[in-house]
């Protein structure tokens, strides 16, 4: 069945109401009609089977026909702070990290990012990226959409990490301590924020900052991964560590 996100103020009782372009999507694009069944998720870990009543173009009406109870959410969850990179990397960085199971990115403003922050145009890119977060929940049949903060700087997120059981930063001047070795040692972790850098990488200031606010460099391996990539592969190595990828 199709898979659609709502706000939690759109269920009421048992009634469901489906606004935006999932009305186009339901309406025009698939041509569903009442009495077809859809899942509806509102955002905060709870699914719906939903039998479709009324289909306008404005909005489409259903009624719940059951919960579901599937648990599709990891157990540990997953920040990603990522080092602004350049062109469109941040679009697709958002779609397979939703994908993975990241729970909330952060744009980070780095030293050596290429691209300037810029908070004119911060509103229209954060809806672009949450956006792709929530259609990518949605093909990844998960019940939570990511959130995308607002963009921040470095600084700044060093001196916020008290909700974070864990905070990582993969680091390629990291050669002895690895990212397995330091999950083993936090096996009860339930929130781990990871910092990736931009293009030019981490700056040794900031690692020494980052480890004065106690956070741990590791390595992912000998080869040099691109930003984009760093973030997915060790988000794909932490659900792996806590059985979250089927072993």
């Amino acid at each position: 069945m199709q898979r659609y996100f709502v706000e939690p103020e759109a269920i009421q009782g048992q009634t469901v109401t489906i606004t935006g372009d999932d009305v186009k999507h339901i309406v025009r694009v698939l041509r569903m009609e009442a009495g077809e069944r859809v899942i509806v998720c509102d955002g905060i870990g709870h699914a719906f089977c939903v039998e479709l009543t009324d289909l306008g173009q404005d909005r489409v009406l259903g009624q719940i026909v059951e919960q579901l109870t599937d648990q599709v959410e990891t157990a540990v969850k997953i920040t990603l702070a990522q080092g602004l990179p350049k062109g469109d990397k941040m679009d697709m960085i958002v779609q397979k990290g939703t994908e993975v199971g990241i729970s909330r990115f952060i744009p980070l403003e780095m030293a050596r990012c290429i691209v300037q922050y810029d908070q004119k145009k911060e509103q229209k890119r954060r809806e672009r990226w949450q956006k792709i977060a929530k259609e990518a929940a949605e093909q990844a049949h998960r019940t939570l959409v990511p959130s995308v903060a607002v963009g921040m700087t470095f600084e700044r997120l060093m001196n916020s990490l008290d909700g974070f059981d864990l905070v990582i930063v993969p680091y390629e001047g990291e050669k002895a301590r690895g990212l397995r070795e330091v999950l083993s040692e936090r096996p009860d972790v339930e929130q781990i924020c990871m910092v990736i850098g931009p293009e030019g990488g981490i700056t040794e200031k900031e690692i020494a900052t980052a480890l004065a606010m106690g956070a741990i460099p590791v390595t992912l391996g000998s080869r040099i991964l691109r930003t984009e990539t760093a973030g997915l592969v060790a988000a794909a190595c932490i659900c792996y560590q806590f059985g979250e990828m089927g072993g």
